[in-house]
Parts: C-alpha cells; sequence; structure tokens
C-alpha cells in the first residue's frame, strides 16, 4: 500500500499489543486498503487482529431501508473475516464511546480507520484520536488518489481537480494484495460477534427504526452482489454507457451507486476492470471520469467545505444570485409533503420521485432536474435544500453520501458550474425544464413507467 494512504491523527506511536480496524465507511473484506494496512502492522509485530463495527441506532435520517441493506452487507463481511481467522466485533451505542471503551478494555497497539469527508464521521475519529490513547491511523480507501493527498484545498470544479488526479493515478492505480488467514489468534474478546445472515432479522428488529420506507427485493446487498454487478455492466453496459448513460429508459448506468457508497465495493477495483475492459474507448473514458473525477471532486467538497449542506457553501457568485431573486415570485408552491407525495403538477417530476421511492434509485440526470424543481418550487433556497436532503437521504440507498451533498449543491447552488443566462427565480445558476429533458429521452416513456 502506498504509505500516503495512511495518516496518524494523533502522533502516537504504534506499539507491540493487537491492532484494531474500525471499520465504517469501506464494508468489505477484499480491495480494502484499510484492512490490510491493518493486518501489515499486525503480521509485522506478530501480534492479533480483529475488525470492529460501531452501530448507531440512528445516523442521518436512514430508515429501515438503509439499514437493512448496511447489515446484511456486513453479515457477508462476517462470513469472509472469519473464514481468514479474524474476529469481527459488533458494538452498540454510541460510536466514539463504544471504540473508546473497547480499547480501554482490551490491549490494542494501533487504531485503524476508514476516511469519511462527512463532518460527523470527522468528529468521530477526531474524537477517540483525542481520547483513545493509542495510536489512530486513518487510511483512505474510498479515494483512488487520497483526498488529503490529491488537493490541499476545494477545488473549483471538475477541470481544476482532474489535472491533479491525472499526474498522480500512476501512484496509486495499483492492484491490491490479496488478504490471507491472520496466524495470529485473539486468545479472548468478551464483546459479541457481529451477526451472521441468519440473525440479521434479530438485529433490525432490536432498531428503533423508520419502516415506513422500508428494505427492497430489486438489489441484493453485500461484496458478491457487487461484484456481480460491475462484471454485468462491463459486459453488457460498458461499450454503450457514452450514448446511454443520459437515458432513464436505457438502463445505461453501471448501477454501482449503492455498492459504493457502503463500500460493499471499492472504487479502485471498478476503476482497474473497467480500465483493463474498455478504458481506452470512448464509453470507457466517459465512465472513469464519472467514477474518479466527479466522485473523487465530491469528496474534496465535503473535505474542504464544512457547510456542504448548506446555502453557505454554495460559490460566492450563487449567493448572490439567490439573494438578488429571493423574492421572486414563484408559479407554483409546494410543502414537503406534497413532493414527497408526488403530488406536484409535474408528470416527469412526480415519475421522478415515485421512482426513488419504490426502488431506492434515481437515474442521475433526473436528480438534478428533481433538485432545480424543488427549488422552483419553494419559497426560498433554504427550504429547497432542506428538502432535497431529507428526501434524498431518506429513500436514496446511497442517501447520506458525499455524491449527493455535491450533486444538490451542483443543482441548487451552481457548485462546480458557471453562471448562466439570467432568469426569475434562479438567477444565473442553471435552469432545466421537461422541454430539455425532451430532447434527452422519451419523457411519456419514462413516467409511464412510474404513475
Amino acid at each position: 500500500m502506498n504509505p500516503l494512504r495512511a495518516c496518524n491523527l494523533n502522533n502516537i506511536p504504534v506499539t507491540n499489543a493487537p491492532v484494531v480496524y474500525w471499520m465504517s465507511r469501506e464494508q468489505r473484506v477484499q480491495d480494502n486498503w484499510a484492512l490490510i494496512h491493518a493486518r501489515q502492522l499486525a503480521l509485522e509485530r506478530k501480534v492479533p487482529l480483529c475488525v470492529v463495527f460501531t452501530l448507531a441506532d440512528s445516523f442521518l435520517g436512514a430508515t429501515l431501508r438503509q439499514y437493512g441493506f448496511m447489515l446484511r452487507g456486513l453479515a457477508q463481511v462476517a462470513e469472509r473475516l472469519a473464514g481468514l481467522q479474524i474476529p469481527f466485533i459488533l458494538l452498540r451505542g454510541e460510536p466514539t464511546e463504544s471504540i473508546c471503551r473497547f480499547v480501554q478494555q482490551h490491549p490494542v497497539g494501533a487504531l485503524v480507520m476508514d476516511f469519511d469527508p462527512l463532518s460527523i464521521k470527522r468528529r468521530w475519529r477526531e474524537t477517540v484520536a483525542r481520547n483513545s490513547g493509542v495510536a489512530c491511523v486513518e487510511v483512505d480507501s474510498h479515494n483512488i488518489v487520497p483526498c488529503r493527498v490529491a488537493s490541499p484545498k476545494q477545488e473549483f470544479g471538475a477541470y481544476t481537480l482532474r489535472p491533479k488526479l491525472n499526474r498522480l493515478l500512476p501512484e496509486f492505480l495499483d492492484d491490491f494484495s490479496k488478504l490471507e488467514a491472520h496466524p495470529y489468534a485473539w486468545e479472548k474478546i468478551l464483546l459479541p460477534a457481529f451477526p451472521l445472515d441468519g440473525e440479521v432479522d434479530s438485529l433490525l428488529a432490536s432498531l428503533a427504526l423508520d419502516s415506513r420506507v422500508g428494505e427492497l427485493d430489486v438489489i441484493s446487498p453485500g461484496e458478491t452482489a457487487a461484484h456481480r454487478r460491475l462484471l454485468g455492466f462491463i459486459e453488457n453496459g460498458l461499450e454503450a454507457y457514452d450514448t446511454l448513460r443520459n437515458d432513464p429508459n436505457a438502463a445505461g448506468q453501471s448501477a454501482l451507486s449503492p455498492y459504493l457508497h457502503f463500500g460493499q465495493i471499492a472504487p479502485q477495483r471498478v476503476a482497474l476492470e473497467v480500465s483493463r475492459a474498455g478504458g481506452g474507448t470512448a464509453s470507457g473514458a466517459a465512465f472513469l471520469e464519472e467514477l474518479i473525477v466527479r466522485r473523487e471532486l465530491s469528496d474534496n467538497f465535503c473535505w474542504y467545505n464544512p457547510n456542504y449542506a448548506a446555502v453557505a457553501g454554495f460559490p460566492e457568485w450563487a449567493q448572490k444570485c439567490i439573494a438578488l431573486h429571493r423574492d421572486d415570485p414563484r408559479e407554483y408552491l409546494y410543502s414537503q409533503e406534497q413532493f414527497e407525495c408526488a403530488t406536484t403538477h409535474d408528470r416527469l417530476w412526480n415519475a421522478a420521485q415515485r421512482e426513488m421511492v419504490t426502488t431506492g434509485t434515481m437515474h442521475g440526470y433526473l436528480r438534478m432536474y428533481w433538485a432545480k424543481k424543488i427549488m422552483e418550487w419553494t419559497e426560498s433556497v433554504e427550504e429547497a435544500l432542506e428538502i432535497a436532503i431529507y428526501l434524498n437521504d431518506r429513500y436514496q440507498l446511497d442517501g447520506r453520501d458525499p455524491n449527493g451533498y455535491a450533486g444538490i449543491a451542483w443543482s441548487l447552488g451552481g457548485l462546480h458550474d458557471r453562471a448562466w443566462g439570467e432568469r426569475p427565480v434562479f438567477g444565473k445558476i442553471r435552469y432545466m425544464n421537461e422541454k430539455g429533458c425532451r430532447r434527452k429521452f422519451d419523457v411519456d416513456r419514462y413516467c409511464s413507467r412510474f404513475v
């Protein structure tokens, strides 16, 4: 592993005691740089290794839909780790208290953590680094070029981040080492192992979750399903990706977003396999642009802008437009409940909302239209932002993600975009309408699928 992926957060030296990997963002065994690094630290010191997951009873509005997908994927992680003789421990309760208590109850030489740019996860890591008393090593397994390394500041857009990534990709886009069974057993662990697949229902029932947004049977969770989906996309979708990706009727996208969000597949594995299969084609290049540049640009935004979920995080020029057009009359005004129930006057918007509610996903092109119309039909951009984040995070399997926050900020606040022609409500922020959608795809056909 490239050593620049790892960052010691508290400058405490790693000691000759067992190593703990606190799994969070990267919920997989295969192709996981953090787990690889934790095992290497343990092998060098000839000490045991275990993996810990801290389960909070609530997280940023997640429902049964997201918890179910996550926990069923983690049950597969438990089975794979058992085959490698690595204990997988489940801790319940407030994450920082749970992990600090575990470290205090067991001899620990290093605590390896996942990088995550979201503010809540950042606070967790900083609190544990401050209070645990052991070496806390953060590893970025999500970005191909680690976020801290790619840029020291928030980038203006893809055009400024792209050349930085391209210079560094040869250094970081390498293949993963294979994990093997760990030879040093942890003789005594007092806390319960992570439940296996047959026990997930009981675990879900013990959580006070919003079950009105239920689990889905249209997409299977876990590493195996994620890799199966990747292979299916390469074999049947990659060749036409560049021409079909913006057509919601064509199933032209990869459908990997939920797996990438929950860390059930490594973005680097996706990049390696797509590069081998068709990286030199127009479709391969277009897909890698989205996977690497656009996705890592979202992490850059959330890492360097603490207001990523607020209007204060929008570019200055867009904030001026918003202030200038704050009192512009709106032709339609809808409440959050009306949006959630898809009862607007706009058939296309309603169909997109229903797709999200019933399938847990929404086509990327329609997500932009969907968010911009919320801005157009609410009294303020602040209200629109709150509603868009609420709906996205409540129904999307990939909610609460940097891609989601950046996408909504692009739609409502011109993030990573340029100024366009002046118009009511939007000012110089890019506008979208149904006529433009009709030039892209068969709107009536799409709407008929989600009536």
